[in-house]
């Protein structure tokens, strides 16, 4: 353990205890010397300004109770794994889009670089050692995403042009930015639509033409956001019409078992090795894609109508390898 590991650690022991911490003890917490412990508690206390009180019998060290319980470390103090903490989230902060927030990220991620050269002695890391891959990952515009997040963090109102993916029809939208939602790769805002009088989730990457308004966004309790964003299955909106039903083969049982679908999921193995996993949904689009996926190893089991559903489905699918004669 190096001296700023020390430090921190023997401010975080100090800041914690109840009672005077006996020496010993702090020697082998800290895994130093005696002459190395109590050249650090001096620097705590003079070169800091840490309230480091003594306890001659019983050769102990503790901070003064009110004024231990205000001290804190100067600066920006860090230990080596939460450092390499921020530095894997910034990564994957970095990695959420093509673009998206590079150049605000980048003196994050220098001050980052900083703080581990300095706390290991200079060491370098090499981020590219922290990889993550994204999978449908849809462009998104820098400037919009900005826009978009400044609104949700002012509380402000927000006005852009939407063009609807499953519709293609595009329209103005004003809204109330309730909380940006990253979500399989991509960005969506949660808003509550005023020419709709409703809660909707719009993708970031179809949002053009954002404007940030000084009109102060309306509030939506969190519960009630929960309940019409996130009740269901996938990120369509609405509470949950149905219950769905769906089993796995043994195969890829040992998948589904370990996945997480939803909040409210209910899972079991069965009898002869298949996994049975409930979910409720509101959609049925995105739920059959997942579980289509998963081909002949996966079934619809209720309700009838989203079995039907999933049939009409594969049958569409097989008709595009028929043979097609010229």
């Amino acid at each position: 353990m190096d001296r700023y590991e020390r430090i921190l650690t023997l401010h975080r022991i100090l800041k914690s205890a109840r009672y005077p911490v006996p020496f010993d003890r702090l020697k082998d917490e800290l895994r130093c010397s005696r002459a190395t412990l109590y050249r650090d508690i001096a620097f705590l206390r003079d070169a800091l300004g840490a309230p480091i009180d003594t306890d001659p019998d019983h050769h102990a060290f503790g901070y003064a109770r009110d004024e231990g319980e205000r001290f804190e470390l100067p600066g920006l103090w860090l230990s080596s794994e939460e450092l390499h903490a921020l530095l894997a989230v910034h990564q994957m902060l970095a990695r959420t889009g093509p673009g998206v927030l590079s150049s605000a990220l980048a003196p994050l991620r220098q001050r980052i670089e900083r703080l581990l050269s300095t706390a290991e002695s200079g060491k370098r890391y090499e981020l590219a050692r922290i990889r993550l891959t994204g999978s449908g990952i849809r462009r998104l515009d820098e400037t919009v995403f900005r826009l978009v997040a400044s609104a949700v963090l002012e509380r402000r109102q927000l006005t852009f042009r939407y063009r609807a993916r499953t519709s293609g029809s595009e329209g103005q939208r004003t809204v109330s930015p309730q909380r940006l939602t990253h979500y399989r790769e991509n960005w969506y805002l949660d808003a509550f639509d005023h020419d709709r009088k409703a809660l909707r989730s719009f993708a970031v990457d179809r949002i053009t033409q954002p404007q940030v308004l000084d009109a102060v966004a309306d509030d939506v309790a969190e519960a009630e956001l929960d309940a019409h964003l996130a009740g269901s299955y996938g990120i369509f909106a609405g509470p949950p019409k149905a219950w769905a039903t769906l089993v796995f083969s043994p195969r890829a049982a040992r998948w589904v078992a370990d996945e997480y679908w939803h909040s409210r999921q209910e899972g079991r193995f069965l009898a002869d090795g298949r996994y049975e996993l409930r979910v409720p949904y509101s959609n049925a689009r995105e739920l059959l894609m997942d579980v289509l996926r998963y081909g002949p190893d996966a079934e619809v089991a209720a309700p009838p109508a989203l079995r039907e559903e999933a049939k009409i489905l594969l049958r569409l699918a097989a008709a595009q390898y028929e043979d097609r004669r010229p």
